[in-house]
């Protein structure tokens, strides 16, 4: 048996070759170690795409560090399946290669930083950790931008970020005059605009194998799957993906970024990077990503505009720090508001899709089919449909954290209980993301094929959102009245007769009543 005096162990969302452990010299003293886990798979119902996408990512990155010539033990589901926890495993491995210490990258979710924190307070081995090298904000500074239960806007965050970095900055003011060109990034997509959409780069990775350990240990996940998996699972199917959004999509990405559409065979795609596995698990780092970007940019200024650019290097250096920030200076609180007192169950057909209202129908399969919906399916079609109905946020969470396969809680929890469900009372969204049917229909074309009219309010026929829409309101009032980004719509709601009023909060009651059968 090889004896180690260093067991460094690799969590499955810290695939980063470029970290500084694999560059030190004396290798030989170093066991890397990175494992399947039932821990990992259970602590909340996964989509199966996304269980396979991060134990594909997880042995293609061991592959490359033993092409690297570094001392990896890759253990799977087999190999790992006596192995309750991860200290439990990591006690048994130092064991057994007679290691003197653990070493670890800082985990990016506070469940797990918690548990390596016990295993080193309780642990008879020296148990130390490092950062991960990953995020642009260090994480001793993240008490510098945000204090816990106070609110901080992110658009002034990102300002602080772009001048931070020097990015889009001239003569230290933003590039093109202005820091946001977010009005410029809201169109809905045209007829014309159908038959041009690319067709979105997809890979082929063989996963029959995986798929087959999944279900010889019964790891319990839902969605659909097939032998092969279109996400990308090595640093090199990652930067294709990246190349091809910098050469195909950018000229179009912001214009179109919260467009929605059921008319196109590349609907699900459209313009969107789908980069955010292969950022949240570190196969590419977040400033790599910025720069080849940049680089497009400057290369083809006669296609692609300023607000292309800024648009999406806002998800990037903005809210992706932004968020990660929120998460860590007000966990574990976090995880418990419920700002809003929602207590309902999610409804069944999140599951299956099983819905007339089409708006839903189409991003709830979509996300079944690929474990992916772009932000706007993620904020204005499913959650505004949990924030109206009064969905508990603890199943909301759990169902976007399930769901899709860039979900880690970090970036999840912030963006489902804060920014879609309101439930941290306002810490990130200065007002609920709530709309009726009127905002679906303008920024999609689901609203024409629907069971539903759009233009109906009370009717039996009527559109769900817009009378969930009115009762969210009315019985928030009290909360939201003096909101200065909302007033004008309890003006809207205080013109309409009595009579009307009431028929609306009886529709949505109804809706309410019969949620399963909407």
């Amino acid at each position: 048996m090889i004896m180690y005096k260093t067991l460094r162990f690799i969590f499955g969302d810290q695939l980063n070759a470029n970290h500084s452990w694999y560059k030190e010299e004396n290798q030989t003293q170093y066991l890397y170690v990175i494992a399947e886990l039932k821990q990992e798979t259970d602590y909340v119902k996964h989509h199966i795409q996304k269980v396979v996408a991060f134990f594909t990512a997880m042995e293609n990155f061991a592959a490359a560090l033993k092409k690297a010539q570094l001392n990896v033990l890759h253990l799977t589901l087999d190999d790992t399946q006596n192995d309750a926890c991860i200290t439990l495993l990591l006690t048994r491995l130092a064991e057994q290669y007679q290691c003197q210490q653990i070493q670890y990258q800082y985990p990016d979710e506070y469940r797990l930083q918690q548990q390596m924190l016990q295993f080193k307070s309780r642990s008879s081995l020296k148990v130390s950790g490092c950062d991960s090298e990953h995020f642009l904000l260090p994480y001793a500074d993240i008490g510098d931008h945000f204090t816990r239960d106070k609110q901080v806007k992110m658009e002034f965050f990102y300002r602080m970020m772009r001048k931070r970095f020097n990015i889009l900055i001239q003569d230290n003011a933003p590039q093109g005059g202005q820091w946001n060109f977010d009005q410029d990034n809201r169109n809905k997509l045209k007829k014309t605009d159908l038959a041009t959409i690319p067709k979105p780069k997809i890979f082929t990775n063989n996963i029959e194998v995986i798929l087959q350990r999944i279900k010889r240990h019964r790891v319990n996940t839902f969605g659909q799957c097939s032998t092969t998996l279109l996400w990308p699972t090595s640093r090199a199917q990652a930067k294709q993906l990246l190349d091809y959004f910098c050469s195909d999509l950018l000229p179009k990405f912001g214009q179109f970024q919260d467009a929605m559409t059921c008319q196109s065979p590349h609907q699900w795609s459209l313009y969107h990077s789908r980069l955010a596995f292969a950022l949240n698990t570190k196969m590419l780092h977040p400033m790599h990503v910025i720069n080849r970007v940049l680089a497009e940019f400057t290369a083809r200024q006669d296609q692609i505009n300023l607000a292309q650019v800024e648009g999406f290097i806002r998800q990037i250096l903005g809210w992706r720090e932004y968020v990660r920030g929120i998460y860590w200076q007000n966990m574990p609180a976090y995880a418990t508001k419920n700002a809003l007192h929602a207590n309902r169950s999610i409804p069944d057909y999140f599951w299956s899709g099983k819905t007339k209202m089409n708006c839903m129908k189409q991003a709830i399969t979509q996300s079944l089919e690929t474990a992916y919906a772009h932000h706007i399916q993620r904020l204005m079609i499913t959650g505004n449909f949990c924030l109206l109905t009064g969905i508990d946020p603890k199943e909301v969470d759990s169902w976007y954290l399930g769901i899709y396969i860039d979900a880690i809680e970090w970036v999840e929890m912030p963006n489902t209980r804060g920014m879609s469900q309101f439930a941290d009372g306002g810490l990130i969204a200065t007002k609920p993301y709530a709309a009726s049917g009127n905002y679906i229909n303008k920024m999609s074309d689901y609203c024409k094929n629907c069971h539903y009219k759009v233009q109906q309010k009370t009717e039996i026929t009527a559109c769900p959102f817009n009378s969930l829409y009115w009762q969210f309101m009315h019985s928030h009032q009290t909360r939201l009245a003096s909101n200065p980004r909302i007033g004008m719509v309890y003006k809207n709601w205080q013109k309409q007769p009595q009579e009307q009023q009431q028929a609306i909060l009886n529709r949505a009651q109804w809706c309410l009543d019969n949620i399963e059968k909407l």
